[in-house]
Formats: C-alpha cells, structure tokens, sequence
C-alpha cells in the first residue's frame, strides 16, 4: 500500500459491488490492519473471521475493533488452512495477496531492498530466512528460485554472485550484489532487485504453495451461494487464480468433433467476473498501489468440492507437486 494510506482496501468498491448484497459470515484471510474487514462490516456482513499468519499485525486493529467485539474474530494462522481454523461454512471468503506496506516499511523485517535490515522476509515469525536459503541452497536451487519465482532472466550470473560472497545477512548487502550483476538502473525503471526480493520472499513464505491450498481450502468451506473474491498483484498469481476459477467453475473450452468434450464434474463455481476487474483512475490516483491490482470473483454452487493438480493451475514449483487431498 501506500506510505500515506497504509490501511486502504484495494478495490473494495467493485468488490462489494460484485458481491452484494453483503450477509453473513465472512473470512477476511489476509487481515493486516483490518480494512477488508472493517469494509465488509460496513457493507451488512454479520461477521468477519480474520486470518493472518504475523500476530504483530492485531494490535493495529484494536480502536476500532473495540466497538464491534461479537463482529471480529481473529485467529493466528495462513489462509491456506482457512477450513481447519474456521470450522465452519461462510458466505464469503476475500484474500488479498499483496505485501502489507506496513512489512516493508520496517526494516527489521527484511523486505525491503532499500532499507538497511536483516535478511529475513518472513510474514510469520517462524521458519527459515532468506539470509538462511541465500547462505545454505545450492547455487542451481538459488538460480532456479530466481528465475521461477522472480522472472529474473539472469538469474544464474545473480546465483553465483550470491554464492560467491557468502555469508549474507543485509538487506543492503544482498541489493547491492544483484544490482552488481545487472546493467545500471534507468529512470522510471524499476530497482535491479525487485524481482530477486520478490523471488526469495515468495519462496520464504511458500507463497504459490499457500495461494493453492488457500483456493482449495475456500471451495470447501464456502457454503453454497458463497462468494470468492481474490485481489492479485501480478500476474503469476492472476493466472493462478484465473485458472483455478475456469476450471471449477467450468469455463474452460469445449469439444469439436475432432476432439469430443470430457464429461467433467458438476462446476463448483460460477463466474462473477468474466474478465479481472481493475481499479479505476481516481482509485490509483487515491492509492498508487491498487495500479497493479486485478479483482476476480466467483459464486460457490452445491457441487461437492475437489481438488485440482497444481500443474492444472500454473503453479510454478521447483519440484514435481501434488496436489493435498482434504483436510491436512
């Protein structure tokens, strides 16, 4: 989000719109500071479950939470297990899968590449740190990383620059390795680290693995006539998204008589959105980081829910995944 308005919720409006009219329980699995929550309350929700993996984030939601307490529940916790958390069916299930500005603008927590910080990047307070994979992975399991997660094109030069001057533990020192190795930034492009940042952070946190399980986890614990509303940031994960939608809502392709149509299972969703909604100019004008927000949602029917191979969704993985049956 934007430093001056850290507790904006990207694309609320058409979301509320799209979701209408707003009614009973819902799960906010990307809580943060609360806006999609508060938003949702505002909108007619009897109530909203908020999920978040980083219990530091609670506390900022307090004030106004004090004056609703039997409308807000949280629980400690990733999104990716929602049904397990929850224990219940919902209405509604919103998840948005951008980075909290308020985790990158402190230092401590390792995010940002241009402040000086210790090489974390963990949403949660668990787990190993991007100091650890920078220090310990292979320099073909680095460069892997970089190229599936970041899109990074020189990601095997950025590998064994890494490697090379182990061991890393600032966030500095890690952003002035890879901008060693690539040619000297522009104006108006962006920093040469953005996309290793980004390939570390999403493997830190499993974040592809997560938003997987985190759509699977939502079909089975939307009731029917629920909604799903998914905020994206870019487009591996609009694509992962996209794809999980089509294919269970049934809205991918069809036979020709050359190839004849599969007999599928019943759609377990219909589409609210054919095509992603993206903010309009007063939003980004309002708040610069909705610019590169898409809104996708989708209504539950009563088909039992199933589960899809990750390859099915685009998932990019540094091994061969399967899919998790059921509860986990």
């Amino acid at each position: 989000m934007a430093n001056d308005a850290p507790h904006v919720s990207v694309l609320i409006k058409p979301l509320v719109r799209a979701v209408a009219p707003v009614q009973g329980v819902w799960v906010d699995g990307t809580f943060g500071a609360g806006g999609y929550t508060r938003d949702l309350l505002a909108a007619g929700a009897d109530k909203v479950i908020g999920i978040d993996r980083d219990p530091s984030v609670f506390p900022l939601s307090a004030d106004w939470r004090a004056a609703m307490p039997d409308r807000v529940d949280l629980r400690l916790g990733t999104f990716s297990e929602m049904d397990e958390i929850v224990g219940e069916m919902v209405d509604g299930v919103v998840l948005d899968l951008g980075v909290s500005s308020m985790q990158i603008d402190q230092a401590e927590r390792g995010f940002s590449f241009q402040k000086e910080g210790p090489l974390d990047m963990r949403m949660g307070d668990s787990g190993p740190t991007a100091a650890d994979l920078c220090n310990t992975l292979p320099e073909e399991e680095l460069a892997n990383i970089l190229y599936l997660f970041g899109e990074e094109r020189a990601s095997r030069r950025i590998a064994r620059a890494i490697v090379q001057a182990r061991p890393i533990t600032r966030t500095l020192e890690l952003a002035e390795i890879v901008s060693s190795c690539l040619p000297r930034q522009k104006p108006g492009q962006s920093h040469p680290a953005t996309r290793s940042f980004q390939a570390l952070r999403i493997a830190v946190n499993d974040e592809y693995r997560q938003l997987y399980d985190g759509l699977a986890a939502a079909e089975r614990i939307l009731k029917p006539g629920g909604y799903l509303a998914v905020v994206t940031f870019h487009s591996v994960e609009d694509r992962m998204v996209k794809r999980f939608m089509q294919l269970r809502a049934g809205a991918v392709g069809g036979g020709s008589r050359y190839a004849p149509e599969v007999q599928s299972a019943p759609p377990a969703f219909t589409l609210v959105t054919r095509k992603a909604i993206q903010p309009d100019d007063d939003e980004v004008a309002a708040n610069p980081r909705s610019r590169s927000a898409l809104l996708r949602v989708a209504k539950r029917t009563d088909a039992p829910a199933e589960m899809l191979d990750p390859g099915e969704i685009g998932m990019p993985t540094l091994e061969p995944a399967k899919p998790r049956g059921g509860r986990r």
